[in-house]
């Protein structure tokens, strides 16, 4: 149970940036349990170690957007926010000693492999599905439709915010 826990934990702190899936260095801190200075202190020693694809930093603009999907506001004000794709998470593990350190990134590497699985399951079906389209002729296309609506996330509906006068 700890363990699922920590795999949805882990699932909501990846964020797509820059085409990358990337963790955010205050999120990968305090899965490790160390302040988000220290990390990026121990990468900031190691800088030879972490080359562009593997960590870069946020503009003030991505830091911004970002903070609109972060429910916590010191991100908003941070100077600095780097972000860490699968190899940089894997990297830091050279970095930050400690047993915890390891087993947080044990537990990271499988929900990388756990999404990339997901998302080639979801390009073969895709394919699997077009060959079936193009094979069956018209009658079907309104069951191929319905798979594909399914397919696709739902779309949420947000309810309107705020006071709204009587009579108006």
């Amino acid at each position: 149970m700890k363990e699922l826990i920590l795999v949805e934990l882990i699932e909501e702190k990846i964020y797509m940036i820059r085409g990358h899936k990337v963790m955010v260095d205050r999120d990968l801190a305090e899965l490790y349990g160390v302040e988000t200075r220290v990390l990026n202190q121990a990468v900031r020693r190691n800088l030879d170690r972490f080359p562009d694809d593997f960590m870069f930093a946020l503009t003030r603009d991505e830091i911004m957007n970002l903070s609109q999907l972060v429910i916590s506001s010191r991100i908003k004000h941070a100077p600095n926010v780097f972000v860490f794709t699968e190899q940089g998470v894997a990297m830091l593990s050279s970095v930050l000693n400690s047993k915890r350190a390891v087993q947080v990134n044990i537990a990271i590497m499988r929900v990388f492999v756990k999404l990339r699985e997901m998302i080639a399951s979801s390009k073969d079906l895709s394919r699997r599905l077009d060959d079936l389209e193009k094979k069956y002729d018209e009658q079907f296309k309104v069951v191929f439709d319905a798979i594909r609506q399914l397919m696709s996330p739902a779309a949420t509906k947000k309810g309107q915010i705020g006071f709204k006068q009587p009579g108006k």
